[in-house]
């Protein structure tokens, strides 16, 4: 069996919450792969910001050409085609290109099971964290936001550091804490706002809240910068959204660079790559917590070989945002996810 042809739509799709104004929507390439029998698996690239339009070129114009023909094995695809398109470089718009065959080859992988089931179910649910992108949320908004959490009972928070003035990221993780007590976990993001002196400086204003984790203190390719924050502050450091290659992960790791990395599975180039990113972590003994695609990543963490949390960011999954039909692949409730029955990987495009 053979694959027949490829077909992608894309939908960008207003956030009920911009995530600033930079960001006031979504991009998602539905992909549509289908073999010489007819059946047809589903898959998705995804970008918030950049790169949309030649993610969706890329799909239609260098890999659709390229995959027709092939057998529809998922990890024999990747290596072929991430090879094809190295020219346009190792990672970014390519890799997530790629997510949107690879997703769609394990949609039609799984068959009738889901995809927890074929990788191997270790768990039945995994608790969820709250999440925004807030930066530039006033205080009382930011205070509501985790009050909100609170309510939904979600296990821990995370919030957006990286203000000018250090003073107002205190004032703000300070005011977050108090909301949601000393039980519940506070992570804080930074996303590669700060240089190495500044981090410094941050960590040590900041330790006093019992921070969970510091994601992103730096820019994600400077190993060497995070290696020396690791070494000088006792807070875990957490990297991965942006880094886009096992290679990368590879070399984070080997340095010491971090204590929780933090693949997203559209950006690393779907489920093959983020499969060989788990077990390089795996051999570290570094947990892996999927970045945000709830719908997604939330499968992903049933069949983790260490525990972790899902990232829930506050009315952006695509179930949010209105790309999906129900039934949803995922419920989250109680602060924790799990997955409903579903065939494949139960993305139901709307």
């Amino acid at each position: 069996m053979t694959v027949a042809d490829l077909r992608t739509e894309l939908r960008s799709v207003p956030l009920p919450r911009p995530w600033g104004a930079d960001v006031p929507f979504n991009h998602v390439i539905v992909t549509h792969v289908t073999l010489a029998d007819g059946r047809t698996g589903s898959g998705f690239s995804w970008t918030p910001q950049i790169g949309a339009h030649a993610v969706k070129a890329l799909l239609d114009h260098d890999l659709r050409e390229a995959l027709i023909g092939l057998d529809p094995h998922p990890e024999v695809v990747w290596d072929r085609l991430w090879r094809h398109l190295r020219e346009a470089g190792p990672g970014g718009v390519t890799t997530v290109a790629l997510a949107g065959v690879d997703l769609a080859l394990w949609d039609l992988r799984c068959r009738e099971r889901d995809l927890a089931d074929v990788l191997g179910r270790r768990r039945d649910e995994v608790p969820v964290y709250g999440s925004g992108v807030n930066l530039h949320y006033p205080l009382e908004e930011l205070v509501a936001q985790a009050r909100r959490w609170v309510a939904a009972g979600h296990r821990g928070v995370k919030i957006k550091v990286g203000r000018p003035d250090l003073a107002e990221d205190v004032a703000r993780v300070a005011a977050v804490r108090e909301v949601i007590g000393p039980d519940r976990l506070l992570m804080i993001d930074a996303n590669q706002r700060w240089d190495l002196h500044r981090a410094r400086r941050a960590l040590a204003a900041l330790r006093e809240f019992d921070l969970h984790w510091i994601e992103e203190p730096l820019p994600a390719d400077d190993v060497a910068a995070h290696v020396e924050l690791r070494r000088c502050t006792d807070v875990p450091v957490a990297v991965g959204e942006n880094v886009y290659t096992t290679y990368g992960f590879r070399d984070l790791l080997a340095a010491g660079a971090c204590d929780v990395v933090q693949p997203n599975v559209a950006r690393v180039g779907g489920i093959t790559p983020f499969l060989r990113i788990v077990e390089l972590a795996r051999t570290y003994d570094v947990p892996v917590h999927p970045h945000l695609l709830s719908e997604m990543s939330g499968q992903l963490a049933l069949a983790l070989p260490l525990p972790a949390m899902v990232e829930d960011v506050e009315d952006a999954s695509f179930a949010a945002l209105g790309l999906l039909d129900e039934p949803y692949p995922v419920e989250v409730s109680g602060g924790v996810l799990r997955a409903g029955p579903h065939a494949g990987l139960g993305l139901r495009w709307s």
